[in-house]
């Protein structure tokens, strides 16, 4: 059997990266309706498809949803970055200077509200209840729902790399002012928000850990294991080689 269509697939996948800085340039026609089109074919407990997607491109409400973020998302990761050892935050908020202006240069960096196309990924956690109730835990915002829309949203990363797009993912960690903005009724959950459009420039290669240091043949081989002071001591050293990777390819 030919590895063609392997081939392909792995170059999409190794070749995807999180675009921060987005073109305002028109996109291709049809190329949100092929990523909505790919996204419906993602996974879900039951074939519950709990998954809906707002498509926003007109300016006055994409510069909503982005102010909204800026002003609440940023506010609230940044002061929860701010509970972790300096050298374990998140490369983006090891920054110098003051708070104000270290929340200044965080603002510097988002620019997703100027692509032209943000897909918000929305869900209805009823839509897990049929179910085994094995499968989920209690709550509308739990397991099926959230392994769907993720799924879902996987999948449009993709299809836009497949199409010469660029992407990011925007976690919703505060749904209140996204919901208000777009009129989202009570029940149904603000996942996150992919902003699609052209690269301001070419990523960058990738990096992933060696795989074989992953994978465990029959039963878990413990001398792959990291105890409590190795995982830390590692996650120490990655963070500060992230740091200057980070900032290079996101400002």
């Amino acid at each position: 059997m030919g590895n063609d269509l392997f081939d392909s697939f792995m170059e999409v996948v190794a070749t995807r990266r999180s675009c921060r800085k987005l073109k305002p340039d028109p996109l291709p026609e049809g190329a949100i309706e092929k990523l909505l089109e790919a996204a419906q074919w993602a996974m879900s407990g039951n074939n519950a498809q709990p998954w809906e997607f707002i498509v926003v491109t007109k300016p006055e409400i994409k510069k909503a949803l982005y102010t909204d973020y800026l002003a609440v998302h940023k506010d609230f990761v940044f002061w929860m970055e701010q509970l972790r050892a300096p050298e374990f935050r998140h490369p983006n908020f090891q920054r110098p200077g003051t708070v104000e202006e270290q929340l200044a240069a965080e603002d510097r960096m988002w620019s997703w509200g100027e692509a032209p196309a943000l897909i918000v990924v929305c869900g209805d956690g009823r839509k897990q209840w049929p179910t085994v109730n094995a499968a989920f835990t209690a709550g509308r915002h739990k397991t099926h729902l959230t392994d769907g829309l993720s799924n879902a949203s996987q999948i449009m990363h993709l299809a836009a790399r497949a199409m010469g797009l660029g992407s990011m993912w925007v976690t919703i960690h505060v749904e209140d002012g996204i919901k208000r903005i777009l009129g989202v009724p009570d029940l149904v959950m603000v996942h996150s928000i992919i902003p699609v459009g052209y690269p301001y420039r070419k990523p960058g290669p990738g990096a992933r850990q060696p795989l074989a240091d992953k994978i465990h043949r029959e039963t878990y081989e413990m001398s792959k294991h990291q105890n409590s002071r190795q995982f830390v001591e590692d996650l120490a050293r990655r963070r500060a080689k992230a740091v200057e990777v980070f900032r290079g390819t996101s400002e």
